[in-house]
């Protein structure tokens, strides 16, 4: 990933769903009798990322995300998505052991294909500035970083660290919000402070709706139209969505008018609707090319 663009270059939008194991999608999305081994390379040839929801319940290991960037195209991208442990758990507090574990456990090892980090905090989480700023500003901000940081690990990562960088590359972390007091001016000029994204949330309602732009990059959860992580996206919808999209990669909604890479995710996959949902939408924003 790279820093914003230049005005005359347009940002890149990269499509994708939010995990990919889901046995109802067997013989619905994924065809009937195929090895569940290759549903992610199945997904990749149709979408452009994917969040890694494995990371989020418990810390991965390298050959687990050594294997998953082998089975994708050099330019598909991996969103991983922080520890609940970290944002459910300590809830952003006491993190000096944890947070070194978290970049020790293997992520690092996709290479060129590591996009984005998610923070998706707790509905009954508070805005505490205090905590918030402090977790933020130890976050490494570069693949070298994060070397460096993750070997801080305890012993219980000792023989399965993974403690090295193919390249120095910037990591990008992105914070999703939950709790109605996040929708304030001073947590947006934290966020840019912090140079953090502000997760743009679609959630039927639930949670808080932040469009303003605080980082280098956007980063979009659908989570469903009408009910959350049920309903499928009309086709106005996928329209609407599309339109934004264009406008940030574009710079053309963007105060600074800099355009900036769109990481996009489906993440309504109870009745099947995430992949179709994120495939249209994906079209949509090719024809606008």
């Amino acid at each position: 990933m790279s820093g914003p663009r230049p005005p005359d270059s347009a940002g890149r939008a990269m499509v994708g769903i939010s995990g990919w194991r889901y046995k109802p999608w067997r013989s619905v999305f994924y065809p009937k009798g195929l090895a569940q081994k290759n549903e992610l390379a199945y997904v990749a040839e149709r979408l452009d990322s994917v969040e890694i929801n494995g990371s989020f319940y418990s810390l991965q290991t390298p050959a687990n995300y050594q294997r998953w960037a082998a089975e994708v195209p050099d330019d598909f991208v991996f969103a991983v998505k922080g520890s609940r442990y970290l944002t459910h758990l300590l809830r952003l507090r006491n993190a000096a052991t944890a947070l070194p574990n978290f970049f020790a456990s293997g992520l690092l090892a996709l290479g060129p294909k590591l996009g984005p980090v998610l923070w998706q905090l707790p509905p009954n989480l508070a805005f505490d500035p205090e905590s918030v700023r402090s977790f933020l500003a130890a976050l490494p901000r570069t693949t070298a970083s994060a070397v460096e940081f993750a070997r801080g690990h305890d012993e219980r990562l000792d023989g399965r660290a993974w403690l090295e960088t193919d390249a120095d590359r910037p990591i990008r972390h992105c914070v999703e919000v939950r709790h109605p007091s996040f929708d304030c001016d001073e947590f947006v000029e934290l966020m840019r402070e912090q140079d953090a994204g502000i997760v743009v949330a679609d959630s039927a309602g639930h949670f808080p709706q932040l469009f303003e732009v605080t980082s280098d990059v956007v980063y979009v959860r659908l989570h469903g139209a009408e009910e959350l992580y049920v309903s499928g996206y009309p086709e106005e919808a996928l329209r609407e969505w599309a339109a934004r999209i264009d406008g940030w990669r574009t710079g053309a909604t963007v105060p600074d008018r800099l355009p900036r890479d769109v990481y996009v995710y489906c993440d309504n996959d109870v009745k099947v609707r995430a992949p179709y949902d994120a495939m249209r939408l994906r079209e949509l924003l090719s024809r606008a090319d």
